[in-house]
């Protein structure tokens, strides 16, 4: 199969710049990162891409079974990886896309030499000494109303996500990112982020790791910061002055700039 094609990959930057991997988080696509590429492009070889059932991937490589796990879209980035032949790669994950980044640098640490984890959460649901930001009623309730009515929930959920209600565009922005996805595609990996459960993964870390957190978010609340920071050891964890769970588009100098910033001081 053609890898570039089926996980649309497209590379910018300074060609023989040290490699940057962003990838998104559910429901959104390599477009999310396009306000901080312009930094990230002065400063990196920046390759892009879009998992499998997101964004402009090949849909006839969908494969239910293997995007049922966290493992599966790992499987993707580490193929990617192979493709291209990177290796120092720093790898830029946000969402549920930070602990993808954890299972692909377990698998094959020799492609990889740092993780930045923005807005990062290795479980969603609530548990004894634990916070995740949500019961598991909650996450019932969302995984339901989510498979009964993909495209109402969309419109209803993402301007939540992305918070910052005085910028309505931005919202908007994430619900059409959310209602390009196939709903069938979409529902798997939904269940797959938001039942997942990443925190033993965290103790396998061993690269130097930024945690990038907002001030506030709905979705991963300062609690789960401060968790996967003390988790990993040696880490750095930034609280942005940004509201809502996608700093790349609500304050994107300020997550290019930290970035750019851990890079460098950790090279």
């Amino acid at each position: 199969m053609d890898i570039r094609r089926r996980n649309n990959i497209t590379v910018t930057g300074r060609a023989n710049g040290p490699v940057l991997l962003p990838a998104h988080g559910f429901g959104c696509d390599q477009n999310m990162w396009r306000l901080v590429l312009p930094a990230l492009a002065e400063e990196f070889r920046v390759v892009l891409f879009d998992y499998v059932g997101s964004g402009r991937t090949d849909p006839s490589a969908w494969d239910e079974r293997r995007y049922s796990s966290l493992e599966g879209y790992a499987l993707d980035v580490l193929e990617i990886c192979d493709e291209l032949d990177l290796h120092d790669v720093t790898f830029v994950g946000h969402s549920v896309s930070a602990m993808v980044g954890v299972l692909a640098a377990a698998k094959a640490p020799q492609r990889f030499s740092r993780l930045v984890m923005v807005a990062p959460s290795p479980r969603y649901i609530d548990e004894d000494g634990y916070r995740g930001g949500f019961s598991a009623d909650d996450i019932d309730e969302l995984l339901e109303s989510l498979e009964s009515n993909y495209l109402g929930w969309s419109a209803a959920m993402a301007p939540v996500i992305m918070g910052n209600a005085d910028r309505p565009e931005l919202g908007e922005e994430l619900t059409a990112s959310f209602c390009a996805t196939d709903p069938d595609m979409a529902r798997v990996f939904a269940r797959t982020t938001f039942l997942s459960d990443s925190r033993a993964d965290l103790e396998t870390v061993s690269l130097p790791t930024l945690v990038l957190e907002c001030k506030q978010d709905v979705i991963a609340p300062r609690e789960v910061g401060a968790y996967v920071h003390a988790a990993i050891p040696g880490s750095r964890l930034v609280t942005l002055e940004a509201t809502g769970h996608c700093p790349q588009l609500s304050a994107p100098q300020a997550t290019a700039e930290s970035i750019i910033d851990f890079v460098g001081a950790s090279r």
